[in-house]
């Protein structure tokens, strides 16, 4: 187990380094200027943009910033955000914990929901109970979660007005201890709602196709012929292995949900990375741009490391190949 794990963590930190060196040189060779979003499109300063582009080093080649770069890295400056000045750093823990509580929260509710009603329709599989969620689940899978995230809003806090419609706190308030964690539960609702909906059918027909796949294999026969109760067999053997592929399918939707939040955070007004990487993209701020993908690749590079540990757990046969 600890050279599995070992194996694991290594290719983990290969993936940061290739996603920190793709990430750097794909920004920078995109359309657009940072310079002259800082200068102004109205008449800019041709003396204050070379100044600008002096000041920031992008008057020199991009292999040399790179390795200028990867020197301030090393020393754990991220360096400032070229519009607001302040430190990168500071601006991503500020929105990082939102988006993770948010994330983490909506995709471990998928997980259990998704599992469950996956696994209850494959022991009613053909009947009308399963066709029905069948087809539930692929209307729901191609419902757009911006659009899903409005009308939650529309019918839940303008029309009932018994949630909040954005925020993640009541600014008009300063509750402090429980009263305050109850508070950001409550505004989480909503987003954690339509995070939750939009994933729940990938686990469903995951979960789904497992357990028939399962169910129909000769081991599964022989074990009924003996006369073993179905009961007994479905949770020793069935759901035990039914449930891996959910694993593993749940840390990559993970990966996609912390990086992918960015519409339904701005739906809910949440104070999370969403916001931080739209204004960052639109206003070419290559620090900022460039330490926003290295945390998500290294948070990305966490969840699957966990899963793929969780993962050897479950399944012996998975760390002694």
């Amino acid at each position: 187990m600890r050279k599995y794990i070992c194996k694991k963590i290594f290719t983990g930190i290969l993936t940061i380094i290739f996603s920190f060196f793709f990430t750097f040189f794909l920004i920078r060779c995109a359309p657009g200027n940072p310079i002259k979003v800082l200068a102004g499109t109205d008449n800019p300063n041709p003396e204050l943009i070379e100044h600008l582009t002096i000041k920031y080093g992008l008057d020199k080649p991009i292999s040399v910033q790179f390795i200028n770069y990867l020197k301030n890295i090393l020393k754990g400056d991220f360096g400032y955000s070229y519009i607001s000045n302040e430190s990168v750093t500071k601006l991503i823990k500020e929105r990082m914990f939102p988006t993770i509580l948010l994330t983490l929260t909506s995709s471990i509710l998928s997980l259990v929901l998704g599992t469950f009603f996956g696994v209850y329709a494959a022991r009613k599989v053909g009947t009308g109970i399963d066709k029905f969620m069948c087809g539930l689940s692929y209307i729901i899978d191609a419902t757009p979660g911006f659009w899903l995230g409005m009308i939650l809003i529309l019918i839940f806090a303008s029309t009932f007005k018994i949630l909040p419609t954005s925020g993640m706190y009541d600014i008009r308030e300063d509750y402090q201890g429980i009263y305050n964690i109850l508070d950001v539960m409550k505004h989480m609702i909503l987003p954690c709602i339509t995070l939750c909906i939009i994933q729940i059918p990938l686990y469903f027909r995951i979960a789904r196709s497992s357990v028939l796949q399962i169910m129909s294999e000769d081991f599964i026969l022989t074990l009924r012929a003996t006369g073993m109760k179905e009961n007994r067999i479905f949770n020793k053997y069935i759901l035990r292995n039914a449930i891996i592929p959910t694993i593993t399918m749940f840390s990559l939707s993970l990966a996609f949900t912390i990086s992918g939040v960015a519409l339904i955070e701005i739906v809910f007004a949440w104070p999370g990375m969403g916001r931080l990487i739209m204004d960052a993209i639109k206003n070419r701020d290559y620090p900022l741009l460039t330490g926003i993908y290295m945390m998500i690749s290294i948070s990305i590079c966490i969840v699957m490391i966990i899963t793929d540990i969780v993962y050897g757990l479950v399944d012996p046969r998975i760390r002694y190949e």
